[in-house]
């Protein structure tokens, strides 16, 4: 177990794993809320664990020399310059400061840099595409960007009309232009020693960007008590309520989402052990199982479509894969067999579903630990500290156990939910209604006080654990010359789940072909993120549409056998 007497600060309503539990009702029952007034996560992350010891916080896989092992001692120091190279270029708290995902040290010093500032970290991924890029950077307000070399395509295409964009520093093998800075470079000469500024717990802390159905991408506004609030669930699903010594984490998710980094990264900091980070390309099942037994990986996780991926490799028999207790999927559902193959794979690990979305983190979760064990077709039990109710999606009424209806979570006094979209209160009111988050999802709280997920509300596409708007793609495909009309909808997927699939009606001068639809793919790819483009394209002499001429997309999925007339 982590000895974290002597560490500071140290909040005690979360050390609930250190007591014994009858079961799960037991813990929900006594647990209550602690948020301390201020509150700051560079410290609760790093500073707190840099004492000079040189405690492990990264294991860096895709280092180039030997030095794989990196401190939470160096992370401080790297922040702290960071912080002053920043300062130094007139950002201040409240700021907005993007990152690229990639799992790469420079990354993580970011965001602790950024919060050291009192400013905001907005985390964007490596796979946008110039158009979702620059959407992102203006709507936010960017002033500086750290960005990765798989980034800088994009952010140089779009770099000279974002107004608010000054500091870009660069970070890979890339060599910067004039208008941008090594990251390296920036930090060099400056002094290893900053004051983090004391912030409020509902201070803004990070914006993370989630797609929805209708209109672009929204800002979700996390403060630093969010990190707080992701603790009790994280504790039961991730941890199975136990925290370690020789804990080492891993996910196979680049750091842009919720649950790379308040799911995985963060509690892993938080809990003062080292996470396993690899910069590489393409999933590999052979280098992820290297990677556990390399660094004898204890906690491990990813979307659904990681994980059968893994089982469907013929490699695990090569590496000792007996280190693994805990294995994590969220994102989409999991099916029975995928379950079940993972724990042939790997023999001394417990497989626990969980579930949350960008406004609300994580609130349910597995936890074999308390009895809460998987079953197929159940994400698990609501963690403790909060209040789910399934209710008429319509009326906002509840309904009775074991009905369908909208999943809801009580808003009011609870740490861990966002402080709101970005720019966009109307949207805020309709997400949070009498004091209950609506997540847009369909479910069923069973007797026993399992919930299952049944669908969307929306019409919000999940494939390999990416949420994608159907609207962007329209968009994107209607500036196209070719294009008359498009909608699109998410189809079934083996391996992903679901993949987006676009009815398109072309122009009359536009023939209908496998070069066009190669054409059309490409053109979404190259613009927004490469997980966004549709995988499958029907051309189509007209689509249904309302009599306000929006496409209707329950239409086409009835017309693709998807849905009942």
């Amino acid at each position: 177990m982590i000895d974290d007497s002597d560490i500071e600060p140290r909040v005690d309503a979360y050390r609930f794993y250190r007591e014994e539990w009858d079961d799960y009702e037991e813990l929900y029952e006594s647990f209550e809320w602690e948020i301390p007034e201020t509150f700051n996560m560079a410290t609760s992350l790093c500073e707190r664990w840099a004492t000079g010891e040189a405690r492990p916080a990264l294991f860096d896989a895709s280092s180039a020399d030997s030095r794989t092992r990196y401190s939470f001692d160096q992370l401080e120091a790297d922040a702290n310059q960071l912080a002053q190279a920043f300062a130094d270029r007139g950002i201040e708290r409240g700021d907005r400061i993007a990152v690229s995902g990639a799992q790469r040290v420079e990354t993580l010093v970011t965001h602790i840099a950024a919060w050291k500032l009192g400013a905001v970290s907005v985390p964007l991924s490596v796979l946008l595409g110039p158009d979702a890029l620059s959407f992102r950077l203006e709507d936010s307000e960017t002033v500086a960007f750290v960005a990765h070399d798989d980034s800088l395509e994009a952010l140089r295409t779009v770099a000279p009309d974002i107004g608010a964009l000054e500091t870009t520093l660069v970070v890979g093998d890339e060599s910067p232009t004039d208008e941008e800075t090594a990251f390296w470079d920036a930090l060099e000469g400056q002094p290893s020693t900053f004051e983090t500024v004391s912030t409020p717990a509902d201070d803004p802390a990070m914006m993370l960007y989630t797609s929805g159905t209708t209109g672009n991408p929204k800002g979700v506004v996390h403060p630093h008590r969010s990190m707080l609030g992701a603790l009790p669930a994280v504790l039961l699903g991730q941890y199975n309520l136990q925290v370690r010594e020789d804990d080492v984490n891993r996910t196979v998710v680049e750091w842009s989402w919720i649950g790379s980094l308040y799911l995985s990264l963060y509690p892993a900091l938080y809990f003062g052990t080292p996470t396993v980070i690899d910069a590489g390309g393409e999933f590999d099942p052979a280098r992820e199982f290297e990677l556990i037994d390399r660094f004898d990986v204890t906690t491990t996780g990813g979307p659904a479509t990681a994980l059968r991926l893994l089982i469907q490799s013929d490699s695990a028999d090569r590496f000792d894969l007996s280190s693994v207790r805990v294995i994590v999927q969220g994102g989409e559902a999991l099916d029975r067999d995928t379950a079940t193959r993972l724990t042939d794979v790997f023999e001394n690990a417990v497989v626990h579903e969980v579930y949350g979305q960008t406004e609300a983190l994580q609130f349910v979760a597995d936890c074999t630990a308390l009895g809460v064990d998987h079953e197929f077709g159940k994400m698990g039990k609501v963690a403790p500290g909060h209040t789910v109710r399934i209710q008429d999606p319509e009326t906002g009424e509840p309904v009775a156990r074991g009905e369908v209806g909208e999943i809801a979570l009580e808003y009011d006094g609870n740490p861990m939910c966002f402080d709101g979209y970005w720019k966009r209160p109307d949207a805020t009111a309709e997400k949070v209604q009498d004091g209950w988050l609506r997540t847009e999802d369909l479910g069923v709280l069973s007797e026993d006080g399992y919930l299952s997920f049944r669908s969307r509300t929306d019409d919000v596409i999940i494939s390999s654990g990416y949420k994608i708007g159907p609207t962007e793609i329209e968009e994107c495909l209607a500036e196209h010359d070719a294009v008359a009309s498009s909608g699109v909808i998410g189809v079934p997927h083996e391996t992903r789940g679901e993949i987006p699939k676009a009815f398109v009606v072309l122009t009359d001068d536009a023939d209908a072909s496998d070069s066009m639809r190669e054409t059309l793919q490409d053109h979404v790819r190259s613009r927004l993120a490469k997980y966004q483009y549709p995988r499958e394209i029907e051309f189509a002499d007209e689509l249904p549409k309302t009599s306000t001429g929006k496409v209707r997309r329950l239409d086409l999925r009835k017309r693709d056998g998807l849905a009942s007339s």
